[in-house]
């Protein structure tokens, strides 16, 4: 090892555990044993350009054991992404750049949100699949515009997590050879070492999942980490896992202990470290100049990389015009048409069909006008009708399919979802049962921090999936998903509002959208509209000018309302009838228009749908009521349950009779 590379890895170090020990809080562990590891690869092997951090042929890096984000961090800053010293004193404060856990979008160069374990690993698959996808759809002899490599930092926690499991064995199906996985293997968790509970031999599992298991003794022998990345590189037909034997807390009086991974060294423990690894220099958070001229070096590398691709870019713009123009509008966030105005789009046959059916039909319809669609489901595509008719199937024999195959692993999916919709170029949507949602909530939590366009198709959304009873009948799951932040639900009533919500998660580019469809047949409405993407609106209006009575639903539960309206109407009861399907999109609308749907005076509201009543009485007040099932459901025929659990319309009218008597 050259004398700069020992000292640019000991910088690495010393700015992390220094930061560390200045916000009093985080994980010095890490950066201290997997330094050399990363230093090696961004400094050697990584293509990268910190002058245009979005330069789209750029490696991918994701540390997916995020709690050891100060190794990033100054990464960062002594690659030139921006992150001052200023910054790593920062770490850990209020509104910094360098928060607890790498975010995206807040930190130039943090590539994905990580912390909660295995999250990296899984969204480097996606950013692997997303490469191999547009290679295969837009690269040209002599004109390798796409070709570049997934490199994920994982830890034993990481690999513990069922997630990495289920992400692994799909890559190592799909034979995804640009993807490589660094293992820090340290043998160390907060609770000790991993002997209490994790013995079971890595290298052989991951060769059964058809990976390329590669191991390096010494994590302090960069050279040999050299090599196995470039033996990395060389396997085409595999993705590769670099087993490296670590010491956590490398170089410091705790090293290899479970203390060193998630509180600060302590002062005289810094210092004992600084004498360890010979830091003669007093400063705090000093970089030596010679780093710096070596990592200006390094920078000057990754610039004439861009360079060559832009050569090759002008030269493929030029050869190949149209497919370039493809190109540029994959990578648009703006969509080449109106879908508003485009009067097929929303033309439907005037007959019942379940929601999940026209879902199907509009996601064909979009897909032969937006070419870049991707997505699957977790082993359901036929039940959850999300199949992208003459698109192919992404697969090791041919990765040009846009559909594609999951198997049973929806918490994987999801995560790759993210994945894809961080690389660019692509719009991802996923889709399963809405009762295994459950299976996926870590990842739609962080496509929604992150704010990221995924697009979660959820079928067979109540006890109207019947006969399979309550394990798959969701409850609770619409409260859940409407909990998180900056995460758009919708539930249509009908075809019309099925196509709003496509349109919605197509065109919203800030956060993710839920599609949540039924298994049964809804009728058609001629009263549904374009107004359903104001999230809520008036179905059928009342005669009088104030209604003695609003009543709200949403989906299936729509004709509920609708049919009671006419039956109260008979009975001299004038009734307000508003879908609601979205309640995010209803809350983001003006005052004014929000009082002319649902108007503070109207005190008799009652709100029905076939899910947890939880988060309805914003709506129905507190003289208002619900027609809603707080408990499981049950296994028989959907009409049977909805009978069972008042869902029909002689209890809708005589709640309604109920509640206007109660009030007045």
């Amino acid at each position: 090892m050259k004398e700069i590379d020992q000292l640019t890895i000991n910088t690495i170090r010393i700015l992390s555990a220094e930061s560390v020990q200045k916000a009093n809080s985080g994980h010095p562990g890490l950066p201290l044993g997997a330094a050399p590891m990363a230093y090696e690869l961004w400094a050697k092997h990584m293509k990268h350009n910190s002058e245009n951090p979005n330069w789209f042929d750029r490696d991918r890096f994701i540390l997916s054991a995020g709690h050891g984000s100060m190794l990033l961090y100054s990464l960062l800053h002594l690659f030139g992404y921006g992150l001052t010293i200023e910054d790593l004193k920062q770490f850990r404060q209020f509104d910094s750049k360098t928060p607890g856990h790498p975010e995206y979008g807040h930190t130039t160069g943090v590539e994905t949100t990580t912390g909660p374990l295995g999250q990296g690993f899984a969204n480097a698959v996606g950013m692997a699949m997303a490469e191999a996808y547009l290679a295969a759809r837009f690269n040209r002899p002599n004109h390798p515009i796409v070709d570049h490599y997934t490199y994920t930092l994982v830890g034993d926690g990481c690999l513990m997590e069922g997630i990495s499991s289920e992400a692994a064995s799909l890559a190592g199906t799909l034979q995804l050879g640009k993807l490589i996985a660094l293992y820090d293997s340290n043998q160390i968790s907060i609770e000790g070492s991993t002997d209490v509970a994790f013995t079971e031999d890595v290298a052989k599992r991951f060769e059964a999942y058809h990976w390329q298991v590669l191991k390096v003794e010494d994590g302090n022998d960069i050279d040999a980490i050299g090599k196995a990345i470039e033996e990395a590189k060389k396997e085409t037909s595999k993705p590769t896992i670099i087993i490296i034997k670590t010491q956590i807390g490398y170089g410091s009086p705790k090293q290899g202990k479970a203390s060193a991974h998630g509180e600060p060294l302590g002062i005289d423990n810094l210092a004992a470290t600084k004498d360890i690894l010979q830091w003669s220099f007093e400063e705090e958070f000093y970089v030596p100049d010679e780093v710096r001229a070596h990592m200006y070096q390094c920078q000057l590398k990754g610039q004439k990389e861009e360079k060559k691709w832009n050569s090759i870019w002008e030269s493929y713009r030029v050869t190949y015009p149209d497919l370039a123009k493809e190109w540029e509008q994959w990578h648009s966030k703006e969509l080449p048409f109106d879908l508003l105005q485009d009067e097929e789009f929303w033309k439907f046959d005037h007959k019942s069909v379940a929601t999940r059916n026209a879902s199907g039909e509009v996601l064909n319809r979009l897909a032969k006008i937006i070419p870049n669609l991707i997505g699957g489901s977790a082993d359901l595509s036929p039940s959850t009708k999300t199949i992208m008719k003459d698109k192919g199937h992404f697969s090791a024999k041919d990765y040009s399919g846009a559909n594609l195959h999951f198997g049973v692993r929806e918490h994987a999916m999801a995560a790759i979802a993210n994945g894809l919709a961080l690389h660019g170029g692509l719009i991802s949507y996923v889709s399963t049962f809405f009762v295994f949602s459950d299976y996926m909530k870590g990842s739609m939590r962080l496509s929604a921090l992150m704010g990221l366009p995924v697009v979660y198709v959820l079928t067979h959304d109540s006890i109207g999936v019947g006969e399979d009873g309550p394990t798959h009948e969701p409850i609770e799951h619409l409260a859940a998903i409407r909990s998180i932040p900056n995460f758009t639900v919708f539930r249509p009533a009908d075809s019309k509002e099925t196509a709003a919500g496509w349109y919605h998660a197509i065109t919203h580019q800030t956060g993710p959208t839920a599609l949540v469809l039924t298994r049964q047949n809804l009728p058609y409405y001629s009263e549904t509209s374009k107004d359903a993407l104001k999230g809520a609106y008036i179905l059928v209006d009342s005669e009088k000018t104030t209604p003695d009575l609003i009543l709200i639903a949403t989906g299936s539960e729509v004709e509920l309302v609708y049919e009671a309206q006419k039956v109260l109407k008979e009975k001299g009861i004038d009734a307000r009838v508003v879908s609601m399907p979205s309640m995010e999109l209803f809350d983001a609308q003006s005052e004014e228009y929000k009082n002319k749907v649902l108007p503070k005076n109207v005190r008799a509201r009652l709100a029905v749908e076939a899910a947890s009543s939880f988060g309805w009485h914003k709506y129905t007040g507190i003289d208002g009521d619900t027609i809603c099932i707080d408990t499981f459901g049950a296994s028989a025929p959907a009409a049977k349950l909805f009978e069972h659990f008042g869902f029909t319309v002689d209890n809708v009218v005589q709640k309604a009779i109920e509640l206007l008597n109660n009030i007045q």
